[in-house]
């Protein structure tokens, strides 16, 4: 091989290398989409302090607690009768749980719930406030939506309207109360870890590979 010829292939292979190992470019979230996620974060802490209250307010059937360690009621059967269905998984955004993803079941979590409480609230009083509090959490997630760029979401069928058939008696109203903020506050905890992710996650600029 020519001196000539080992020249080229070394500045070849020097090259590549140099593209291999260069940095990725990441780029901050925009100030837009940090502020409306620090604003989604601080009306979520606040439903989470005021659900004991509600629930205390709310859910007086003996046997149903808040508290899991407390629950003496095997509430499997009335789940599957009830069909109240569980909020989708959202975890803090990465490479393979994109922002889009993430954001968008924030959405449709807070809209489910949203949604559930409005049912309840026909059948009993104590849950407007907190039904509030979720519609001005979904208007965050929207600037979110906005600020970020993303698409809009995909609604799926209105489950709550399922649920009002199935509402027979008091039992099945408590039983549903009680499955509604159990869940939304199992909901609003993934919400936290999941909108303090968002506030720093730092994306691949654009043009970068």
């Amino acid at each position: 091989m020519s001196p000539v010829m080992i020249v080229a292939l070394l500045h070849y292979f020097l090259f590549a290398g140099l593209v291999q190992s260069a940095p990725v470019s990441l780029s901050d979230p925009p100030p837009a989409l940090r502020e409306a996620a620090e604003r989604a974060k601080t009306l979520v802490e606040k439903i989470l302090r005021d659900i004991p209250t509600v629930y205390t307010a709310t859910v007086t059937t003996q046997g149903l607690t808040l508290d899991p360690a407390g629950q003496t009621m095997n509430l499997q059967m009335m789940v599957t009768s009830l069909g109240i269905p569980a909020a989708p998984v959202i975890k803090p955004p990465s490479e393979h749980f994109t922002l889009d993803i993430c954001v968008s079941r924030m959405s449709a979590g807070s809209r489910l719930y949203q949604e559930l409480l409005g049912v309840l609230s026909d059948k009993l009083s104590g849950l407007s406030d907190l039904r509030a509090d979720l519609r001005d959490l979904l208007t965050h997630i929207n600037k979110m939506k906005v600020a970020a760029q993303l698409g809009a979401d995909v609604v799926d069928q209105n489950h709550s309207l399922d649920l009002v058939s199935r509402l027979h008696g008091n039992y099945d109203v408590q039983v549903a109360v009680h499955l509604a903020l159990t869940q939304l506050r199992s909901f609003c905890h993934d919400l936290i870890r999941s909108l303090r992710a968002v506030a720093t996650y730092r994306t691949r600029a654009a043009g970068a590979r």
